[in-house]
């Protein structure tokens, strides 16, 4: 079963993703004893967050996640994506942010790291975020305007 318009999309590919991402979460838990919460090693890399991995550490973590993607997509046989306008990207990404910080947290240490630990605080912040992006998505749908191209 594929999701129309992404054949590549099946769903032997987002369960090996999510192993993976659990696997990182774990390595990064017990290896440093730090959650891998994207958002916070974001602000450390920034000179924003205080404790946790070390700055170089999070460099190397983000500059990891999309050379990742990049490798695994090279190895499937190439790139094949599309991107949004650059004024689109961008308030994209302040809303994210925006979001991460009034949750404390983003989806990777609330949605990965928080529920693995039984964490009510971030069973609940996962249920808002999951829930406002399906709100989103059914607006969105019902405007007319296309989620998945």
């Amino acid at each position: 079963m594929t999701l129309p318009g992404y054949p590549e999309a099946a769903p032997l590919a987002g369960l090996a993703g999510g192993v993976l991402i659990g696997l990182a979460a774990a390595v990064m838990l017990l290896g440093l004893g730090r959650i891998a919460g994207v958002s916070g090693i974001a602000a450390k890399a920034a000179g924003l967050g205080g404790s946790g991995i070390a700055r170089g550490g999070a460099w190397t973590f983000l500059i990891g996640l999309p050379l990742g993607a990049l490798v695994v997509s090279l190895a499937q046989g190439g790139i094949a994506a599309s991107f949004a306008s650059a004024p689109v990207l961008v308030i994209a990404g302040l809303l994210v942010g925006i979001g991460t910080r009034l949750g404390s947290g983003c989806t990777s240490g609330h949605g990965v790291c928080g529920i693995s630990r039984f964490s009510a605080r971030s069973i609940v912040a996962t249920l808002t975020f999951m829930a406002a992006g399906i709100a989103t998505v059914a607006a969105m749908n019902a405007l007319g305007l296309e989620v998945l191209p």
